[in-house]
């Protein structure tokens, strides 16, 4: 992998600061982004959770710069690649960190794909513009890439079409076009939805051994706590936009300070405990046009108060003095039990 830019030392591989995305529609504001922060190190893997609606994908999204604008909009923030920040980039010159330092795998790979063109091609066409080798040369890089990702006759299948492909193929061949240019970052969104469980798990051990190989850093955006358990190093809890908990893995998992990380725990089915009754989050999602005052949790929240949940917005803070964070007034009860 190459740098274009010389960083301090110390400086993280990408940071997001702050980051406000709204989708400005015919008569409202939806407010998809509202203040996310995170660092990602290199070799790292960071997993972002959160229900439906919650901003996952749109960060990602805003990260890579693929939102159309309208009716999206990046309006506050940061995004930096190495020190270098990429939101007030020219177009032109965005495009030479997208999928060169970071690469997108998609959630639903059959849309991703071009149904009418070979995936062999469409793999072929990333180093065909990119890198400016010649068509023969990018065809067999391309079938080296659906091998290195474990595509069984790879030299044949490259003349496919996406649709003769299972799904968990075509998702293989998506982390192969996302490998081409061999990026620094790779985003996952949902790379296991629609799977089943057998061939999630391929999956994830696939990302794992390829990230070990490239050192690269790998964001995991999903709503399954089971998927990032033994993958993810550290876990960023998103809810209506805004980071709601931060934490090392076995420590979130172990002593959730949000009540909302607790109510995703509880609603996971577990094997190593009989009898146990799953409990459901109640309510729904904030609508995003119209958030909450407050907590925005504070409507759903077993422990919400009203002296202060309905009408102070909690900051994100270090609740135990080792970097785990809160959006919780009353985080250390939480962590009291």
């Amino acid at each position: 992998m190459t740098n274009t830019t010389d960083p301090a030392p110390g400086t993280p591989l990408l940071q997001v600061e702050d980051l406000r995305v709204e989708f400005r529609m015919r008569g409202s504001t939806v407010n998809a982004v509202n203040g996310l922060s995170y660092t990602l190190a290199e070799g790292e893997t960071l997993a972002i959770l959160g229900e439906s609606g919650s901003g996952k994908s749109v960060s990602a999204q805003a990260v890579m710069g693929i939102l159309d604008t309208p009716p999206a909009y990046v309006t506050g923030g940061a995004v930096r690649f190495r020190g270098t920040e990429l939101l007030g980039l020219p177009e032109k010159k965005r495009r030479t960190y997208r999928g060169a330092h970071i690469a997108m795998i998609f959630q639903d790979a059959l849309s991703a794909l071009n149904p009418v063109h070979r995936v062999g091609d469409q793999i072929a066409e990333m180093l065909l513009v990119h890198r400016g080798m010649s068509r023969g040369d990018a065809r067999k890089r391309a079938i080296e890439l659906m091998e290195r990702v474990r595509i069984p006759s790879a030299g044949s299948r490259a003349n496919d079409y996406p649709h003769q492909f299972s799904g968990g193929m075509r998702q293989r061949v998506m982390i192969a076009m996302a490998l081409a240019l061999e990026p620094d970052v790779l985003i996952a969104d949902e790379p296991t939805t629609a799977l089943d469980v057998t061939v999630q798990a391929q999956i994830m051990k696939l990302l794992r051994d390829l990230q070990d190989e490239m050192a690269m850093g790998l964001i995991l955006i999903t709503h399954d706590l089971g998927v990032v358990a033994d993958v993810a190093d550290r876990i960023v809890v998103m809810y209506a936009g805004r980071v709601v908990e931060q934490a090392e893995v076995r420590e979130l998992y172990a002593r959730p300070a949000h009540p909302y990380t607790e109510g995703l725990l509880a609603s996971v089915p577990r094997v190593d405990v009989r009898d146990r009754a799953l409990t459901p989050i109640k309510g729904s999602p904030p609508n995003l046009a119209a958030i909450p005052s407050g907590c925005p949790f504070h409507p759903r929240c077993p422990r919400a108060r009203e002296e202060r949940c309905p009408d102070e917005v909690p900051a994100l803070r270090d609740v135990t003095g080792t970097g785990h964070g809160s959006a919780c007034h009353y985080a250390e009860e939480v962590l009291g039990g």
